[in-house]
């Protein structure tokens, strides 16, 4: 059997199949992921969630380096991966679909019940007195604070982020809550920071309830991944991939596609 007719056999044999999603999946949308096909990270080092909260400085550079960025994730569109896993879903191939992306693309693309590991860039939160806003609205007031960054071009970045120069962020003014004036973070789990206990005990319960798993767009090399493949396997429950690169789970993989999910999954 060609590697297609083993994913689509695959599928057959299995009534619950859970998907974990990762940036793989999203970048025929136009943003970047995080790692080569070698699994190692690339680019910037990531905003470290304690260091944001303690230092103005970092707070500076994520929402400077966000509002450059921002604006390429949210004219995203979901791709042929998305769209594919939604039919699935719609046709009873895939039981439900739970992601490491912030980018609500699932959603967009009609998947139901999706469960976001990491949060969603869409969204705002303070963390002084919990109020949330959209992200298009703190969009709105971080141009008006800062209209000299206004129209600024810097290469896009994972999840919304921009390699913006330094020099740009001196002057750079970040926002604050409108009820308390405190501190707004992106509703997202920052690198350092942990998934919700709510979040992981949902995540479990549906690796439990599956009787497969379908990893796709993601090397799993982050922990808050990895971990529910190693709980599938612990649990007997066959695992298959399709990732561009290597996946810190490919000792338990029972199937693997190296190649990308928005050529693979149509073809289902």
């Amino acid at each position: 059997m060609n590697p297609i007719d083993q994913l689509d056999a695959f599928l057959a044999q299995h009534q619950s199949i859970l998907v974990i999603s990762g940036a793989g999946v999203s970048t025929a949308s136009g943003i970047p992921d995080y790692r080569g096909r070698d699994g190692v990270r690339r680019g910037n080092p990531p905003v470290q969630g304690p260091e944001f909260r303690k230092l103005e400085a970092v707070r500076k550079r994520y929402w400077a380096r966000s509002m450059v960025g921002y604006p390429t994730l949210a004219r995203a569109m979901p791709n042929a991966a998305h769209i594919a896993l939604a039919d699935l879903q719609a046709a009873g191939r895939i039981a439900s679909v739970m992601t490491q992306n912030v980018d609500g693309l699932h959603q967009r693309a009609g998947s139901r019940g999706v469960l976001e590991l990491h949060g969603n860039i869409h969204h705002v939160v303070c963390l002084d007195c919990q109020a949330g806003f959209s992200r298009a609205h703190v969009q709105d007031v971080l141009a008006a604070l800062n209209p000299g960054v206004t129209g600024a071009v810097a290469a896009a970045a994972p999840d919304g982020d921009a390699h913006l120069e330094p020099e740009a962020l001196a002057d750079f003014q970040v926002p604050v809550c409108v009820h308390c004036g405190g501190m707004l973070k992106p509703d997202v789990v920052f690198f350092g920071d942990g998934v919700d206990s709510t979040v992981t005990r949902e995540a479990m319960s549906r690796v439990e309830a599956a009787d497969a798993l379908l990893v796709v767009g993601s090397s799993l090399m982050v922990f808050s991944g990895f971990r529910f493949a190693r709980m599938a396997a612990a649990a007997g429950k066959p695992i298959a991939a399709i990732n561009l690169g290597i996946t810190r789970a490919d000792d338990l993989l029972t199937l693997k596609i190296d190649a990308s999910a928005e050529e693979v999954l149509p073809l289902l």
